[in-house]
């Protein structure tokens, strides 16, 4: 697959990289890794039913509003009836493509047919289809195909091939207990109905986008044939040449059978990865419309949910659930209006763009993206510093303009870099309320990427996740409730990068749990001087009273200090003495 990969050159002997960002490869992913946002639509039968049946709220935990029929136990044919509360005088599919359009999206994947096995078009296959049901000659798929060509949106259809819940010898879950159809039944559904569907859908509504199916564990765990799914594959490339493919049919990512990674129901990414890849996501909780809905996100949210993942190289589809009347929820509308304003003024620093090689979650501030072809760096500002100094690190060369981006045009900001420490002087108030651009302009881009970063604080936290070896250690991931820690032993050496823009004393702190009966003795090593400090045992703290909710404590330990007399780039080690388990949470550096 080609995909847009940063070429990197070793310079001296440290972790310097340098790159260059050529051209996009033309390929067939091309377009869905520049365009990274796009609209989901999950509209159906389901809608009508607004998330409650015969007065019954939604069960279970996975309380969607799509699934109803199966949470709820309701028939086929009482299901049916729901498609007379479907208002066809006000369903007007334009209204979707011109939100989404207004919002800065890019594509739209429309639900064509969802878990409940009711095609949303007029399919000549079976005759449990909405317009059927409703007795209507309108086909909304052909009308939403005709307004994406209108305004210039490309177009994707959702289709449930696994699970469908009317028909008798598709997947449904309850199967696990009542007994499974035969693989023989099973193909039955597959050829007379799934990919007779499939190729309805890829041949009546012009050039389509995507397809996008809804398996998320491997075909080896499900009734599927691999054999099976290559033909929906070969049938795609057949008569839609252009059309990706989701992960989530089931196959492995690569170029053959798909074309980009589809990750967990609003899972955002961690790391970056080279393949294109994107998060479906929900605006709010339920994918279909829920009248009981109040699990909005905010705009905040979405912002953060966004950019997060594209300086990961990655895209994000944002699901809206319209009424059974078309109508889109105003919590819907007020948020996609204000995502769609930021991108008219700074879609810049989204379309087009990737990450680059640091640490995911190097900076406590924000996020970086950085434009493919021009060079141009955007560091995307989330929370604006008090002392109005953006401190970012790891670039090792210094830019030829940093300038911030306003609903005006660009205002030129003074800097100051030591190594790959820069310090940006800000104005007093960020530009806008959910996030605030700088540009940065390079020549070259030079990173340094084991160096730990600088924090809004001023100081340097070396943690689990930013040493030098993490790659070797005993890192434990607690919840996001608990810290990241590493179990060292006597025998452990865990090193940093660190780069001190400015001589002077530094404080050291240890953040560490000692689950022993005796101390610990540890010592940090800064080049040439060593600070050592002992580790008293530790126990456990209450979390929450009264709930028998405990846990290990992490103590906060003042070692000493460091007189740093040379700015420049060290080496920083902790190494454990005495007895043989410590808990290592961070280390916290600062001449504050």
């Amino acid at each position: 697959m080609n995909c847009f990969q940063p070429k990197f050159i070793l310079i001296c002997l440290i972790s310097l990289f340098s790159y260059t960002l050529a051209a996009q490869t033309q390929s067939r992913t091309g377009w869905f890794e520049d365009a990274r946002f796009g609209m989901f639509i999950h509209w159906g039968l389901y809608s009508g039913a607004e998330g409650l049946w015969k007065g019954e709220k939604l069960r279970y935990l996975n309380n969607y509003a799509e699934w109803i029929r199966y949470r709820n136990r309701i028939s086929k044919e009482e299901y049916g009836t729901l498609a007379k509360r479907f208002d066809w005088e006000q369903i007007n599919p334009e209204e979707w493509v011109l939100l989404a359009k207004k919002s800065g999206m890019k594509y739209i994947i429309m639900t064509a047919k969802h878990h409940d096995g009711v095609a949303i078009w007029d399919t000549k296959i079976g005759d449990y289809s909405l317009p059927k049901l409703s007795g209507t000659k309108r086909d909304v798929i052909k009308e939403i195909a005709d307004a994406c060509r209108k305004h210039n949106m490309k177009l994707g259809f959702y289709y449930s091939h696994w699970i469908d819940w009317a028909h008798p010898y598709a997947w449904d879950h309850n199967q696990e207990l009542t007994g499974h159809v035969t693989d023989a039944q099973f193909n039955t559904y597959w050829q007379e109905k799934a990919l007779p569907q499939l190729q309805e859908l890829l041949t009546q509504y012009g050039d389509i986008a995507i397809m996008w199916f809804d398996m998320w564990i491997p075909y080896q765990q499900t009734i599927f044939k691999k054999e099976q799914l290559e033909q929906a594959v070969s049938l795609i490339r057949r008569l839609q040449p252009q059309c990706l493919i989701n992960s989530r049919l089931g196959l492995p990512t690569d170029a053959e059978y798909v074309d980009f990674e589809t990750l967990g129901d609003n899972q955002f990414g961690s790391n970056y990865v080279q393949h294109p890849w994107e998060t479906p996501g929900t605006i709010a909780h339920s994918w279909g419309y829920n009248g009981q809905e109040q699990e909005w996100k905010s705009t905040g949210q979405l912002f953060t949910s966004l950019v997060g993942n594209v300086a990961l190289n990655g895209g994000f589809t944002l699901n809206i659930g319209p009424r059974a009347n078309g109508k889109v929820p105003y919590e819907s509308i007020s948020r996609l209006n204000d995502l769609g304003t930021w991108l008219t003024k700074y879609g810049e620093s989204i379309y087009g763009t990737t990450g680059v090689p640091l640490r995911p979650n190097q900076h406590d501030w924000g996020k970086i993206t950085v434009n493919k072809e021009s060079n141009a760096v955007y560091l995307h500002v989330f929370n604006w510093p008090l002392d109005r100094v953006l401190r970012v690190s790891g670039f090792t060369e210094k830019p030829e303009s940093v300038a911030l981006l306003t609903a005006d045009g660009a205002t030129k900001l003074r800097y100051e870099q030591t190594g790959p420490i820069m310090h940006i002087n800000l104005p007093m108030n960020a530009p806008d309320h959910f996030d605030a651009v700088i540009r940065l302009t390079f020549k070259n881009i030079a990173i340094d990427s084991e160096v730990v970063a600088e924090s809004t604080f001023g100081g340097f936290a070396l943690n689990a996740m930013n040493a030098k070896n993490n790659q070797t250690l005993h890192i434990v991931k607690y919840d996001g409730t608990r810290p990241s820690f590493v179990k060292s032993n006597e025998e452990a050496d865990i090193q940093w990068g660190i780069f001190f823009p400015k001589a002077g004393l530094y404080n050291i702190d240890l953040s560490a749990h000692n689950p022993n009966d005796s101390s610990s003795t540890v010592a940090i090593e800064i080049g040439d001087k060593t600070v050592s400090g002992e580790i008293p045992p530790s126990g456990k703290i209450v979390v929450e009273p009264n709930e028998n909710n405990y846990t290990d404590e992490f103590v906060n330990h003042q070692l000493g200090q460091v007189n740093i007399t040379q700015p420049g780039r060290y080496t920083i080690r902790l190494k454990v003495k005495g007895e043989p388990i410590i808990w290592i949470h961070n280390i916290w550096l600062s001449n504050k």
